[in-house]
């Protein structure tokens, strides 16, 4: 019984039960250029991000958004299935892709914002982000990094 409860204690006080929460923010415009290339968070942690459309061109013409993948996603395979996503805002729903996604914003046009929430992978490393509208990918990658 002693063991069963120094196990539940310390399975308590490990870092992941006290997950604190990261705000992150990103601004994209119509250069197609994200705001910064990197960001962190703690393994576990309850994320909110916020994806700001500085720029004034509309969705249709210079949509934005983030996709955050798992780790070890090829972007570049990635990026070409979302080319023929259009119907779902450019994230692929194929069986190959779909899990590969752990959180996405909506596609935004110019003046916009969304703000998501997901919980970090409990798997520290680096996780890229990036965004799926047709021909972004190559100017609109980075990197989250899970600590």
């Amino acid at each position: 019984m002693k063991t069963l409860f120094l196990a539940v204690t310390a399975a308590l006080l490990s870092p992941l039960a006290f997950a604190q929460e990261s705000k992150v923010e990103i601004t994209a415009n119509d250069q197609m250029q994200f705001s910064t290339k990197a960001f962190e968070v703690k393994a576990g942690d309850k994320v909110t991000l916020t994806l700001k459309h500085v720029g004034q061109m509309q969705k249709i013409a210079m949509g934005h958004n983030v996709v955050i993948l798992q780790k070890g996603t090829e972007v570049p395979a990635f990026a070409m299935k979302s080319t023929t996503a259009k119907d779902s805002d450019y994230i692929p729903q194929d069986a190959e892709t779909k899990g590969k996604v752990i959180a996405h914003t909506k596609l935004l046009g110019g003046g916009e914002s969304d703000t998501i929430t997901f919980d970090a992978p409990k798997e520290a490393g680096t996780y890229p982000f990036l965004c799926t509208f047709p021909g972004h990918f190559a100017l609109m990658q980075g990197t989250m990094t899970v600590k």
